[in-house]
Formats: C-alpha cells, sequence, structure tokens
C-alpha cells in the first residue's frame, strides 16, 4: 500500500483530529467555583485532586482542501476515531496548579478502498497553571464594581510526540497516525466570570512547534531535513447557564464556538505554506455536578462549521464525548 495514494489531503492530515484536538482542551472539568461550567482540566479553589476520564468517538464528513473549499470524501469512505483520555489535576497551593492529559488513539477506517484498524497512545499533554485571583469571583448578585472582577488563569504547557507519528518506525500509512511526532510548547489565557446563573468564559493560546530532524516518512528512508509545524492559535468563546435542584445538584448547558489555526512552518529553514491549517466549529455541553461537587458527569459535542472557508487542509468532523471527573478535596 503506498502511502501517497491514500488522501488528497496529504498523509498527515486524514486522521489528524486527535493529535490537534486531544491536548487542546478538549478535555473539559471543573471551573473555579467548581460544578460543570469549566472549560479547562482544572480544579475548583476549594480542590485537591481530580481524576477524568472522558471518550471521545470522531466520525468524518470530508474536508477543506488547501483553497478551503468543502470537498467530499470518496463514495464508500467510512472514518472514524476513538480516544480514551486520561486525565489528572494536582493543587500545590492557593494559586498553582497542574494538569496531565493521556490519550489512547483507535483509527477505524475504510478509505478509497483501503480498510485499516490501529490503535497506540497519543501526544501526551502536561499543563502548569496560575491563578490570578485570589478567591472565588463566582457571585450572585453583583452589589460593588469589585463583584465583577473575573477568574484569570496563566498556563504553560507542553506537548510531547509520543504518539505513532508519520517520521518513527511505527505508522506505516496515515491510518497508523496517533501523533504529530514534534514537541510544542503552549501558552494559554483564560478568563471566567460566573453571576449566577450564567457562566461567561474566552480561552484562548499560542504554541510553538519545536523543529527537528527527519530521515523516515512512514518506515521508510529518506534524504535527511529539517522541519518545523506552524505556530498554533486557539481561541474559544463560551456562554453557560446553570439550574439547580432542591439538593443543590446543577445542571449546565453551555454552547461555545472555536477557531484552531496553524501558520506557515519550515523545510531546513525555508517557509512551508502546505503546513497551514484551519478549522472553526461549535459545541454544546451539558454537565450534571453533585452538591458536594466531587463527581461531574459531562456530554458534549463539538460539530465542525462545514461551510467554504471555515477550515482549511483539515478534516470536517464531528465529536461525541462522554467524560467523567472525580473531585477529591
Amino acid at each position: 500500500m503506498k502511502a501517497k495514494n491514500v488522501s488528497p489531503l496529504g498523509l498527515p492530515q486524514l486522521l489528524l483530529s486527535a493529535t490537534l484536538l486531544v491536548a487542546s482542551g478538549n478535555t473539559w472539568a471543573a471551573s473555579c467555583c467548581g460544578g460543570g461550567s469549566g472549560s479547562a482540566l482544572m480544579l475548583s479553589k476549594s480542590a485537591q485532586q481530580l481524576i477524568d476520564l472522558s471518550l471521545d468517538v470522531e466520525t468524518y464528513h470530508g474536508f477543506w482542501n488547501d483553497a478551503g473549499a468543502r470537498q467530499q470524501d470518496p463514495q464508500g469512505s467510512s472514518l472514524a476515531q476513538y480516544r480514551l483520555n486520561l486525565g489528572y489535576a494536582y493543587r500545590f497551593n492557593a494559586h498553582w496548579q497542574a494538569s496531565l492529559v493521556m490519550p489512547w488513539v483507535v483509527n477505524d477506517t475504510e478509505y478509497s478502498g483501503v480498510s485499516s484498524t490501529n490503535n497506540g497512545l497519543g501526544d501526551v499533554s502536561a499543563t502548569l497553571w496560575y491563578e490570578v485571583f485570589e478567591n472565588i469571583t463566582c457571585v450572585w448578585k453583583v452589589n460593588e464594581l469589585a463583584d465583577l472582577k473575573p477568574s484569570i488563569y496563566l498556563g504553560l504547557g507542553v506537548v510531547l510526540p509520543t504518539g505513532e507519528s508519520a517520521y518513527g518506525d511505527e505508522a506505516r500509512t496515515s491510518f497508523d497516525v496517533t501523533g504529530r511526532g514534534f514537541y510544542r510548547v503552549d501558552t494559554h489565557l483564560m478568563l471566567e466570570k460566573t453571576l449566577y446563573p450564567w457562566t461567561v468564559t474566552l480561552q484562548g493560546s499560542y504554541g510553538r512547534y519545536l523543529e527537528r530532524p527527519i530521515n523516515q516518512e512512514y518506515g521508510k528512508a529518506v534524504a535527511p531535513y529539517d522541519k518545523r509545524l506552524g505556530d498554533r492559535r486557539f481561541l474559544s468563546t463560551s456562554l453557560g447557564y446553570t439550574w439547580f435542584d432542591e439538593d443543590a445538584n446543577t445542571l449546565t448547558l453551555t454552547g461555545a464556538v472555536a477557531d484552531l489555526r496553524e501558520g506557515s512552518g519550515t523545510l531546513n529553514g525555508a517557509t512551508d505554506p502546505l503546513a497551514q491549517m484551519k478549522k472553526q466549529s461549535a459545541s454544546a455541553t451539558l454537565a450534571y455536578a453533585t452538591a458536594s461537587q466531587d463527581w461531574i458527569i459531562k456530554g458534549i459535542v463539538n460539530h465542525a462549521l462545514r461551510d467554504d472557508h471555515r477550515g482549511k487542509r483539515f478534516p470536517i468532523t464531528d465529536v461525541f464525548t462522554l467524560e467523567v471527573s472525580y473531585v477529591f478535596d
């Protein structure tokens, strides 16, 4: 099976969503107030540790080409990806906490007459968070200007190339890819404000891939060259509404829109515009949290906006997520 015949997108991008999205804030957990309204794997002020388990089911519906036009996959194609994500967060003190996410990826594909099933570890991500605020900022009523102060988080993260990439020994075709094959350093900024029953969140990140030498592609030797992927930018905004029952358990519905892009990379120091990618999406989250805020259960639907120019050199996918978190005081 020749890799070059697999996809009009180019091999690294056929099943790219796992390697871009798993480590980019696709796992949600508690907010600074606790409960299910948060938009990162993060601990509330009163919590010490968190264990998070989520299952993503991603279905593919074509792709955006180099010009940003939507294209259909070949007739008879069936692409799906399943990701089991294990997350852990730990609080060091009142201002510092860290999180770790490890995905296990399963690719199940039928494309251009080629069938393949493959699984393996994805790219592991770790993030260190600093909380700029002193006290919980969630309020029921604005009595003074200080009540409008949001929760502000600053983050520094790293993505480790632990998955199977096009540049290693394991992956033989794009169907086998579960990681990017590059280290990436991310900076994060998140602002969150809850004025019950409403919560507004703005989250942004900037990632820089590290250049690496390459001497093989899909297990075959190639002339050595140096490669760096394009800088990564992610921006999302969300609005949530929380209901309380008579026992103080909560149900939160959140809607969000997001924009994910990567710019031009480099090949031996020269600009590589073919590394550019873009995807815009909308999502809805329904979260249930117990009154003690120890258990959080979430269902998430992420839908790619499928119009032309909503993406570029990227698969068009829908992601369905079921997530369960347990929080330790």
